[in-house]
């Protein structure tokens, strides 16, 4: 019994920077997004986009995507270029306080390549807000987190670790109160930019609905943390301060990703303002798929 569709695992990449040494430094997770262009059923038509942090993505001229082989038997590395001679090419969400990124990716050099990549449709895959009130989702719901913690990347495969947890708190968001909402699972360096996916439930207490499918529900954000200090006894001052993983961690909504992706589309994809890059070297940004 899978709890987790197989095409959601094939959604989500790991991010690096390029190094000195063999292989990249993996310093975060992205994951694949399809923004509804036009056609309906099987004739659908989606722009292709990896949405990651904003933090990811900040302050870096450029990154390294990994997808798997279709057949799962080895990895492609893409090199991506982050700036041009105006600026960033990746779209961030409009609010700061928003950690939210998207860059068009041509999903026609993935095919070529026979890349195994899927992508969350926003129109169909995703839960926005809206309908998380619909679905009843509340505290205690399951979810599952995708990502590289801690860049757990393997060398020749590309499989993505799927951790579980619940969300934690989410009756501030449904209520327009807050923009993200927290999920008690263990967040560490590396899952940033991964995808929160809601968890099926088979039983519900009664006068509640079951959740009955998986779907994007957000974006890892970042853990929260807590601090304790250590004190003196001598002058009563604190003299180390140590930072701890609380378990809880935030995370961005359908609705900011959304939002971000739009952006993105309008900016970038629809005007074809985005700069020409080889696509034997690169995989975006400049075709939809």
């Amino acid at each position: 019994m899978a709890l987790i569709p197989p095409g959601f695992l094939d959604c989500v990449v790991s991010i690096g920077v390029p190094t000195q040494d063999a292989g990249p430094s993996w310093i975060g997770t992205g994951f694949m997004a399809g923004h509804y262009v036009d056609g309906e059923g099987e004739e659908k038509r989606y722009s292709t986009f990896l949405v990651t942090n904003k933090h990811v993505l900040n302050g870096k001229d450029n990154i390294i995507v990994r997808f798997g082989n279709s057949d799962h038997s080895g990895v492609l590395d893409y090199p991506v270029q982050l700036q041009d001679a105006n600026g960033a090419i990746w779209i961030g969400h409009p609010a700061p306080d928003i950690d939210v990124a998207a860059i068009s990716i041509n999903a026609h050099v993935l095919r070529r390549d026979t890349a195994a990549f899927e992508f969350f449709s926003l129109d169909k895959n995703a839960v926005g807000i809206a309908e998380m009130r619909s679905m009843g989702v509340s505290e205690g719901d399951g979810v599952f987190v995708l990502g590289f913690p801690m860049g757990i990347v393997a060398e020749q495969t590309m499989f993505v670790i799927a951790r579980a947890g619940c969300i934690a708190r989410v009756r501030d968001v449904l209520n327009s109160h807050a923009s993200a909402f927290l999920i008690d699972a263990n967040i560490f360096p590396g899952n940033s930019g991964g995808p929160v996916v809601i968890s099926p439930e088979l039983a519900s207490i009664t006068g509640t609905q079951a959740i009955h499918r998986s779907a994007l529900i957000g974006i890892v954000k970042s853990y929260v943390p807590y601090q304790d200090v250590a004190i003196s006894k001598q002058t009563g001052n604190a003299r180390v301060i140590f930072e701890e993983n609380s378990g809880l961690a935030l995370v961005e909504t359908v609705d900011s990703i959304r939002t971000a992706v739009e952006l993105c589309h309008r900016i970038r994809v629809a005007p074809q303002l985005a700069p020409t890059i080889d696509p034997a070297h690169s995989a975006l940004p400049d075709a939809n798929g």
